[in-house]
């Protein structure tokens, strides 16, 4: 039997990064509201600078197991990166406290443009005209199932761009890098936790009192509260390594695209674990238009010219052409 090609080990590897990276980040998010809904912890962002410490345990557990190696990130890069990634964290949560859950959800939604934007600029990538509008599909989708009420004002629509900008850039910052300097997931992710962790820890109880008006100092802790917070912190050391795994294996718009499966999985679990009213038509109709969305942008997205970079080809000479042919066709194989 013929030895496997790349591509035939490469679906498998993105199919368990991507299943990974669902369960975990749909199972934190249950925990999460189930600690804030249920026991009424609100310190959003003091929590994620736990969730960076759990995370940060982790990375010096595997460098003393041998499996994160020495590396480097320059300083310049990793500021960069941690203030694009603590502006989303900080202003995801201000958007959704100061906007309505609709304009929420569009602010969210409106990643996926903004990534693809970002990808256009910066990396010069193509996209097929099937692409686009397995793009549109997805969003059309999530937006009729969680879509409901919008309103905006001036200072929600701040937060909201801040949020969706500085995610955006987050999440393609981590494939750049990575792809710059030759990094890991657990490579990166060792660099960045640390940091992350301090600064969350730093600003999150001022953040959070801002936000909610009361001290994670103060707030009355019991065993099931910490029980909560510990399952939340460990749940969240896989969201936040197969985020970074994701990443690096697919791009930030793949990685927005199909994230709304997540979207689409909490909405299914709130309504069987949170004493909601049953799914109606319209939920329904949303969530089969969005998963044939993602299913037809990862198809048309696959195919030759569906997403790719654009190549330059200077003007030659006929009389250059043919002595020219082997040349430039190197050339492109390496662009």
């Amino acid at each position: 039997m013929a030895p496997a090609s790349k591509s035939d080990r490469k679906a498998p590897l993105d199919a368990a990064a991507w299943m990974f990276n669902i369960l975990t980040s749909v199972g934190v998010i249950m925990v999460n509201k189930a600690l804030m809904a249920t026991h009424q912890f609100s310190f959003a962002t003091t929590l994620t600078g736990l969730h960076f410490v759990a995370t940060t345990l982790m990375t010096i557990v595997f460098k003393w197991l041998g499996y994160i190696q020495p590396s480097h990130l320059p300083l310049s890069e990793l500021i960069k990166y941690v203030v694009f990634a603590n502006l989303s964290i900080v202003g995801m949560n201000v958007s959704l406290m100061w906007n309505s859950v609709g304009f929420y959800q569009i602010a969210k939604l409106s990643m996926i443009p903004v990534s693809c934007l970002l990808e256009v600029v910066f990396d010069k990538i193509r996209y097929s005209r099937a692409t686009k509008l397995s793009i549109v599909v997805v969003l059309v989708g999530v937006a009729i199932c969680t879509i409901t009420d919008v309103s905006v004002n001036s200072r929600g629509l701040i937060a909201a761009t801040i949020a969706v900008w500085s995610t955006s850039l987050q999440q393609y910052y981590v494939h750049s890098l990575q792809k710059k300097y030759s990094l890991g997931s657990f490579n990166l992710i060792g660099h960045t936790a640390p940091a992350q962790a301090m600064s969350l820890l730093m600003l999150g109880p001022f953040v959070d009192y801002w936000l909610t008006r009361k001290r994670v100092d103060a707030f009355d802790y019991n065993i099931t509260v910490v029980f909560f917070i510990f399952l939340s912190c460990i749940i969240a050391v896989g969201t936040n390594l197969s985020q970074f795994i994701c990443i690096g294996r697919f791009t930030a718009v793949s990685f927005q695209v199909l994230g709304h499966m997540k979207t689409i999985l909490v909405l299914v679990l709130g309504f069987f674990l949170f004493g909601r009213e049953g799914l109606n038509l319209q939920v329904i109709f949303g969530m089969i238009l969005a998963v044939m969305g993602m299913l037809w942008y990862g198809n048309a997205s696959s195919k030759p010219g569906g997403k790719e970079r654009w190549s330059y080809s200077l003007p030659i000479d006929k009389s250059q052409k043919h002595g020219l042919l082997s040349e430039s066709g190197e050339h492109d194989g390496k662009v």
